[in-house]
């Protein structure tokens, strides 16, 4: 099967979206919190989140364009300067997708889905506390994607919170260990199994070295 640009283009739109989010393979489930200065809570899922760099430790998600989706994530990032990502365990994939709903506002989506609400002192915006691995994030910038008028928002982590369980040599996270779930496509949830884990391989290797 070969698609060209212009099959792609030509697609219907609910196919073309399917495909388009399906062929990068599995993508990491997070929920966004956040908080109005009003004190407005909100919870949106995330199947965008990118590791930026480990010093600072910078994460990013991207954000459709303005006027595709509710932007009530955005305005309360821009509001407040904080946010979390929470990963998605695989018992909790149903609530989690039930926040991509477009409730208003004045709806919080913790109510809505059944998830927890959980805070840590001096950080304002909410946790989910069913998730295995929750990130509190200080807002950096917005780099704006000139090509389909997206934005990647990108924070620095100031707070993580882990299972003791998650805990590994040289800083390794064990994602099946902990229940971590991963998104393909729109709606498609799967678990994750961890198959391998090889060394850093230097220049002299060879492909033998990664049997050790």
């Amino acid at each position: 099967m070969h698609f060209t640009a212009s099959d792609i283009t030509n697609l219907d739109r609910v196919t073309r979206l399917n495909l388009m989010n399906s062929i990068t393979g599995i993508k990491p489930a997070n929920l966004v919190g956040s908080r109005s200065i009003n004190g407005d809570t909100n919870l949106a899922i995330f199947s965008s989140v990118v590791h930026l760099g480990s010093n600072p430790a910078l994460l990013g998600f991207v954000l459709r364009p303005k006027g595709e989706v509710r932007r009530h994530t955005f305005e309360n990032i821009m509001e407040t300067g904080i946010y979390t990502l929470n990963a998605v365990s695989v018992d909790t994939t149903k609530q989690a997708h039930f926040t991509s709903a477009k409730f208003p506002s004045e709806v919080c989506e913790f109510e809505k889905s059944g998830l927890t609400k959980e805070y840590i002192e001096d950080f304002n915006a909410p946790f989910v506390m069913e998730s295995p691995i929750k990130i509190g994030l200080q807002f950096v910038e917005e780099i704006p994607i000139k090509s389909n008028g997206t934005q990647l928002i990108v924070g620095e982590v100031k707070h993580l919170i882990l299972p003791e369980l998650a805990k590994a040599d040289g800083g390794h996270l064990n994602l099946e260990t902990i229940g971590v779930s991963g998104i393909s496509g729109l709606n498609s949830y799967y678990e994750l199994k961890k198959i391998a884990q090889y060394p850093y391989v230097r220049e002299h290797n060879d492909l033998h070295d990664l049997n050790n």
